[in-house]
C-alpha cells in the first residue's frame, strides 16, 4: 500500500500523512514520521512560517535575529547572554576544565566552587573565547559552482577548498577585524553555508558550582532521567577596553519557569549527526563500526576501573576518573546508537524513507540522470569497507593515548623512525625520536591490562594464524604474552626508552618487531579506508544535492556543529513501566543524598548541608522537553516565545541516544536545569546577591556591599 502511496503522492506528502496517524495514538512505528530527520533548523533557512503556525506567535525575522544575537558558542558547548552587561550562562561541565585554570595556590575550586563577590573578582580564563553569530549566509552557488567546473573528483575537492577560502576571505574583509568565519557543508555537501562570528577573547569566570553539585549523580546518572543536577556556571564577556560588554540583545531571565506542555526552543551548536545516511551506511555502522567501538570502549573501561579500585591514589594523580568518565560517556552513547541500529522499527522507518526519496529521484528524468545510481554507488563503497572489517577491529584504538599500551605505541613510533633513518630522512627520524621519548607511561598493571586487550583484539579480529597474532602471542595466552613482552622490551617504560632507544638495540626489540608486522598493515588499512571515505563523501554530497532538490528546507540538514534552533514541548514519557515527571525538585536531590549516602555519586557539597532554612525545596530542579538536541547543545538556553530563558540544556535521556540517526519525540527527551533552581541556589545557598539582582533587573552591581545601597553602574 505504501509503495502505491509513494508513487501517487510523492515522499513529502507521505511523510505528512504519516504524522497524524501516529499523533492519533495509532502507533505504527514503521511508518516514517514528518520529522524523522529532525528539527535542527538553521538561521539561513529560518522556519518562520512553521514556528508561527505551530506555536501561535509571530516568529518573524526580528525574532530570529534577537535569538541569534543572544546566543553564544564557547569551546565544545553553547551559552547565552542573560543580561545587557555581558553576563553569560552555560553548564558547569562546559567550563569545569577551565575552573582549574583560574585557580590560585591553596584553592580547590572544583571541589569548593567559585563566586566572584565583586566585579573586580571575576577571573579571566586564559585561552578561552566566546563566539556570537552575526551573519549566516547560504554560499552554495559559489562553492558548488566552482566544484561543477572541475573535471575529476580530486579537482572538485581542490576547487571546493579554494572556493571556501575565497568565501572566508571575502566575508572577513566585509566584516573587518575581530571576526571568525567558518564555511560548513550542509546535507553532506549538498549545500554550503558561511557563518560569521564576532569572537570575544576576554571571558571571565563569575560563578561555578562545586563539581559534586554540577555533576550530582555522577556517571551512573549520565544519560538518564529523572535527574537532580545543578549543572550551571556564569561567565562574563568583556570588551576590548576591559569593560563588561554591553549587549542590547540578550535573553530575559524567567521567574515563572515552565509547566507541562509549555513550548520551548533550545538554541545552540549540536555536534554531527547521521540522520541522512543511506541504509547501506547505517548497516555498516550496525554490523562493523559501532559494535567494534562498543567492545573496545567497554574492555578498556573495565581495565581502568579495575586499576582504580586497586590503586585509587595513583588513579587520582593521573586524573583517571575524568578519563573513565569520558570513556563511559562514549560507551553509553555508542551503546545507545547500537541499540537504535538494531531496532527493527527504526531501520524499517529509515528504509521506507529512503525508498520514498529514491522514488522521487526516479520519477524526475533530470534527477534520475544525475543521481539515479548514487545510492547504489554508496552501497558499493560500504561493501568494500566491509572487507576491511578485520583490520578496523584490530586497529580501532591502537594509537589512542588512553586506550592502548604505551609499549606498542613506542614500538610503532620506533619502527617508523628506523624506516626514516634507513631512507635518509633524518629530519623525520629526529622528529619521531622526540615523539618516541615523549610517550608517557601507564602504571605497570594498567599497561599490562591494555597490552593484553590489544593482543586479544589481534586474535579476535585477525585470527590466531595471522602473522601479527602469531608474533604477538608466540604460543602464549594474551596475558602471558603481555608479561613476556613487557619484561623483554627496552620500550616498556619511558625511562628505559630514553636510556636505551638506539638503532642497534631497537632492531631486534620484540616491541619493534611486532610493530613492524603491524605498521604496514595499519598504513595500508588507513590509506584504503581514507580513499573509500573520500569517494563516499563525494557521493554523499551528490545525494545531498538531490535531497535538497526533492525536499528543500522542509527537511533540516544533519547537525554539523553549526548554529541551530530546535523546538519542542515540556512533556512526560513512559519508561520502566512508569511515567517520568516533567520536572524534578530540590526535594529529590536531598532524597538521593539521604538515600545513597555521602560516600557516593549522590553526595552534596558542605554548603548544602543541612539545607539552608531559606531554601525552598519545592523548587523545580531539572525538566525535560521533546526539543531535538544532541552533543554540543550542552549549555544551550531553553527559551520561550517571549525570548525568556527557562532552562539550561545539559543532557539527553538514554532513549534519546537514537537521535544520531532518527528523531523520535515519543521517546527521546533533552534534560535541562530549571532557571528557578538556579535562582534559588544563587540566592539561598551561594548568597550571590549581585548576580541575582543582575539577572532580574539587568543592573550591573559593581560591588557586593554596595548592592543594598542602590549603587549601580
Amino acid at each position: 500500500m505504501f509503495a502505491t502511496l509513494r508513487r501517487l503522492l510523492g515522499p513529502a506528502l507521505l511523510l505528512v500523512l504519516a504524522a497524524p496517524v501516529v499523533g492519533q495514538g495509532v502507533e505504527i512505528d514503521t511508518i516514517p514520521g514528518r520529522f524523522d530527520f529532525g528539527k535542527m533548523w538553521t538561521y539561513e533557512y529560518a522556519p518562520m512560517e512553521y514556528f508561527t503556525e505551530t506555536y501561535g506567535f509571530d516568529a518573524d525575522q526580528a525574532w530570529f535575529d534577537r535569538v541569534r544575537l543572544s546566543v553564544l558558542r564557547v569551546p565544545g558547548c553553547s551559552a547565552s547572554f542573560v543580561s545587557p552587561n555581558g553576563l553569560v550562562a552555560t553548564n558547569h561541565h562546559c567550563v569545569r576544565g577551565r575552573v582549574v585554570s583560574v585557580q590560585r595556590p591553596g584553592e580547590t575550586l572544583l571541589d569548593d566552587g567559585f563566586y566572584a563577590e565583586t566585579l573586580d573578582g571575576e577571573r579571566r580564563i586564559p585561552g578561552y573565547y566566546a563566539d556570537r553569530l552575526i551573519a549566516a549566509t547560504d554560499v552554495s552557488d559559489e562553492v558548488l559552482g566552482a566544484m561543477d567546473a572541475a573535471d575529476s573528483p580530486e579537482a572538485r575537492r581542490a576547487a571546493r577548498d579554494r572556493a571556501i577560502d575565497a568565501v572566508g576571505a571575502r566575508l572577513q574583509a566585509e566584516h573587518g577585524a575581530g571576526v571568525h568565519v567558518e564555511v560548513r557543508p550542509l546535507y553532506h555537501g549538498g549545500r554550503y553555508s558561511a557563518y560569521v562570528f564576532r569572537r570575544f577573547t576576554d571571558v571571565r569566570l563569575v560563578a561555578a558550582v562545586e563539581l559534586q553539585a554540577g555533576f550530582f549523580g555522577g556517571d551512573p546518572d549520565n544519560f538518564t532521567y529523572p535527574r537532580y543536577a545543578l549543572d550551571f556556571a556564569f561567565l562574563r564577556v568583556y570588551d576590548d577596553d576591559g569593560q563588561p560588554f554591553r549587549s542590547e540583545q540578550h535573553l530575559g531571565w524567567s521567574l515563572d519557569g515552565v509547566e507541562r506542555e509549555s513550548v520551548v526552543f533550545v538554541v545552540g551548536n549540536p555536534g554531527p549527526t547521521n540522520r541522512l545516511l543511506t541504509m547501506a551506511q547505517l548497516e555498516l555502522l550496525r554490523d562493523v563500526i559501532t559494535p567494534v567501538t562498543v567492545r573496545a570502549y567497554a574492555d578498556r573501561l573495565d581495565a581502568m576501573r579495575a586499576f582504580y579500585r586497586e590503586d585509587p591514589q595513583t588513579g587520582e594523580a593521573m586524573d583517571l576518573r575524568n578519563t573513565m568518565f569520558g570513556f563511559s560517556n562514549s560507551l553509553k552513547a555508542y551503546s545507545g546508537r547500537l541499540d537504535a541500529l538494531r531496532t527493527p522499527e527504526i531501520m524499517t522507518r529509515k528504509r521506507l524513507a529512503q525508498e520514498a526519496f529514491m522514488d522521487s529521484i526516479q520519477a524526475d528524468p533530470t534527477l534520475r540522470a544525475a543521481y539515479g545510481g548514487t545510492v547504489d554507488s554508496i552501497a558499493a563503497i560500504q561493501a568494500e569497507k566491509g572487507t576491511l572489517a578485520d583490520r578496523y577491529g584490530a586497529f580501532r584504538v591502537i594509537t589512542s593515548s588512553t586506550g592502548s599500551p604505551a609499549v606498542l605505541r613506542r614500538g610503532l613510533t620506533a619502527a617508523a623512525m628506523l624506516e626514516a633513518r634507513a631512507a635518509g630522512q633524518q629530519a623525520m627520524a629526529d622528529s619521531l625520536a622526540r615523539q618516541l621519548t615523549g610517550i608517557r607511561d601507564l602504571p605497570a598493571s594498567l599497561e599490562h591490562a591494555m597490552l593484553t586487550l590489544q593482543l586479544s583484539d589481534f586474535t579476535r579480529y585477525l585470527g590466531a594464524e595471522h602473522a601479527v597474532t602469531r608474533l604477538g602471542l608466540r604460543e602464549m595466552t594474551p596475558a602471558e604474552a603481555a608479561t613476556s613482552l613487557l619484561e623483554a622490551s627496552a620500550l616498556a617504560t619511558r625511562a628505559a626508552t630514553e636510556k636505551g632507544a638506539v638503532a642497534a638495540l631497537l632492531e631486534q626489540d620484540i616491541a619493534v618487531r611486532l610493530a613492524r608486522e603491524v605498521l604496514p598493515r595499519y598504513r595500508e588499512f588507513a590509506h584504503e579506508w581514507q580513499r573509500l571515505s573520500q569517494i563516499e563523501d563525494d557521493l554523499a554530497g551528490q545525494l545531498g544535492r538531490a535531497r535538497f532538490e526533492v525536499y528543500g528546507t522542509s527537511v533540516p540538514p544533519d547537525a554539523t556543529s553549526s548554529p541551530r534552533i530546535t523546538d519542542g514541548v515540556v512533556r512526560p514519557y513512559e519508561y520502566n513501566g512508569t511515567l517520568a515527571p516533567v520536572y524534578t525538585t530540590l526535594f529529590g536531590m536531598y532524597d538521593h543524598y539521604y538515600s545513597y549516602g555521602p560516600e557516593t555519586d549522590w553526595n552534596l557539597p558542605a554548603r548544602f548541608l543541612p539545607p539552608p532554612a531559606e531554601l525552598d525545596l519545592d523548587t523545580p530542579l531539572n525538566f525535560i522537553s521533546t526539543a531535538d538536541t544532541y552533543g554540543g547543545n550542552s549549555g544551550s538556553p531553553a527559551i520561550t516565545p517571549d525570548v525568556e530563558m527557562v532552562g539550561l540544556n545539559f543532557d539527553r535521556n538514554i532513549e534519546g541516544l537514537s537521535r544520531d540517526f532518527i528523531y523520535l519525540p515519543q521517546r527521546g527527551r533533552n534534560i535541562m536545569v530549571d532557571v528557578r533552581a538556579i535562582t534559588e541556589a544563587l540566592d539561598d545557598v551561594y548568597d550571590a546577591d549581585r548576580i541575582v539582582e543582575e539577572l532580574i533587573t539587568g543592573n550591573l552591581v559593581v560591588r557586593e556591599e554596595e548592592a543594598d545601597e542602590g549603587v549601580r553602574d
